[in-house]
């Protein structure tokens, strides 16, 4: 048979498109034509796969006119994934493999010129892309990529770590060896989580600091974002670190959606499995590099972050034009990445940690060193915080410098499983009452279930007028307030919760 076809798939953000190879060989002027919208690396399969066939013993059809179809052709394909459908179209093409065999398999892999499968990105985001379009079909994938696969429910994945692994397996009826000997096994994975204790840094490590420990305990109970401001030194990446311990543990869909992000950049490690994310990127991080982007586009690191936490370190020295580019995630949880030929929709629900020096010496306020700063410098230094943008972030804490003494006779803090159970208790009654936390309530549902006092109502009413709030500002109080409450195990939002959470809006900018 000269004609023979072989599925894959191509990834387009977190969806995985269906990618027919189709594979002829004719008589004529000998050549290797790839056609399909493929990109330079794709190109590139025809000298891998031609080695990769020669050194493993089996025949290239070198007499032949060989055309490989990426099909559909206006679907941009890239990266290293096709090189093993396309040697398989290519054998089954010139008969060495039975084509009617590879019926509801699906192949994907990278082709060393030995022969040897390499792995690929974005395993997982495939596997789970199938699993929840409910396609049903049999992965044949490299080493590495196989398990991040196998990690989604009812998958059914195998792996392969030579050519000659799965060539084996789809060799025609009464074919009983393949020239070379495979250097590795084919086998069926097992569709099993990972069940390792998940390692966080310990809060108790953190002495003092008790008011920023309260507002991370509303933080991570809430689902609220957080910005930290003191001078050098006080503890506010510290803080940060640690915050991870002190949310829920991730349900399997959580981890599933996280893992599937960072397979797309090539990040996921099975050892990181349930493990919250945390990134941190450097303050010289683009807008392109926060948010996402590229041709065809990939996530940045808000959607890397994904039910976890991005931690903005240094928040004023970062470009205003990323700083700003955070407005819409953080009201949405999505960002969308248009361009001019592909557009990618990336899930992007972080919770936001800032840290940053009160000026640009960092010791305005302190009572430790002398702030050498003029005010126009302070205001510049601060002035780079938009408006909008603080309006988004729920709490504003002052943490202050820890003196020598307390730092050395400070017994150790509070640890982070018994914070950590009280955030989940807070949490799994904001979720039994109205299905989402704190933080996601809008419109009719936070009047649903704010349950708020008139007493309460009338002091946040005054509160937000004598401070000129805005209407989001004031419903992102009234969203800490009811946290507040859950953490008291109350049923209604008090006074007194509605006063902690004023607290936590006065903004910490130019005090000190």
């Amino acid at each position: 048979m000269s004609l023979a076809l072989v599925q894959s798939r191509a990834l387009l953000g977190l969806e995985a498109a269906a990618v027919t190879v189709e594979v002829h060989l004719a008589n004529g002027l000998p050549s290797f034509t790839l056609v399909g919208l493929a990109d330079v690396e794709v190109k590139e399969a025809r000298e891998r796969v031609r080695s990769a066939l020669q050194n493993s013993g089996l025949e290239f059809p070198n007499n032949k006119r060989i055309t490989v179809n990426l099909a559909p052709a206006d679907l941009p394909k890239d990266s290293g994934r096709f090189d093993l459908p396309i040697a398989m179209g290519i054998l089954a093409a010139s008969g060495q493999i039975d084509a009617a065999r590879l019926a509801g398999y699906e192949f994907a892999g990278e082709l060393s010129l030995s022969g040897e499968l390499r792995a690929v990105r974005g395993a997982l985001a495939m596997s789970l892309a199938l699993h929840t379009a409910q396609v049903a079909t049999q992965l044949v994938l490299p080493p590495s990529s196989a398990e991040e696969a196998a990690l989604v429910p009812d998958a059914q994945v195998y792996r392969a770590r030579h050519l000659l692994d799965v060539v084996q397996h789809f060799l025609p009826a009464g074919t009983d060896a393949v020239p070379l000997e495979p250097s590795a096994g084919w086998c069926r994975l097992a569709t099993q989580g990972h069940t390792q204790p998940v390692l966080y840094p310990d809060m108790a490590d953190v002495k003092g600091q008790l008011g920023a420990k309260r507002a991370l305990e509303i933080a991570a109970a809430g689902g609220h974002s957080l910005l930290l401001m003191g001078p050098p030194g006080a503890g506010k990446s510290m803080l940060a670190q640690r915050f991870a311990g002190l949310l829920p543990p991730m349900t399997t869909l959580e981890a599933l959606q996280s893992a599937a992000i960072a397979s797309l950049g090539g990040q996921f490690k099975l050892e990181h499995w349930a493990q919250r994310p945390t990134h941190h990127p450097h303050h010289t991080a683009s807008a392109v590099a926060l948010v996402g982007g590229g041709s065809p586009p990939r996530p940045g690191e808000i959607s890397l972050a994904h039910n976890g936490i991005l931690f903005l370190d240094e928040l004023p020295e970062f470009p205003r034009a990323a700083l700003e580019a955070l407005r819409e995630p953080l009201e949405t949880g999505r960002i969308t990445i248009s361009r001019a030929a592909r557009r990618a929709d990336f899930p992007a629900r972080f919770q936001l940690i800032a840290a940053m020096n009160p000026c640009p010496c960092g010791y305005l306020g302190s009572s430790q060193k002398t702030c050498r700063c003029t005010p126009d410098q302070v205001a510049r230094y601060q002035g780079k915080l938009s408006g909008p943008l603080m309006d988004r972030i729920d709490l504003h804490v002052e943490v202050p410098a820890v003196s020598p003494a307390e730092l050395m006779e400070a017994p150790p803090g509070e640890a982070s499983a018994s914070i950590q159970a009280r955030c989940v208790a807070a949490r799994a009654r904001a979720i039994d009452r109205q299905g989402v936390p704190n933080q996601a309530l809008q419109g009719q549902a936070l009047d649903e279930h704010l349950l708020l006092d008139p007493a309460a109502a009338k002091f946040l009413n005054l509160a937000a007028a004598r401070l000129g709030w805005s209407a989001r500002s004031t419903h992102r109080a009234l969203k800490v307030a009811r946290t507040i409450a859950d953490l008291a195990g109350a049923r209604s939002t008090q006074v007194t919760h509605v006063a902690e959470a004023i607290q936590y809006r006065r903004s910490v900018l130019a005090n000190g």
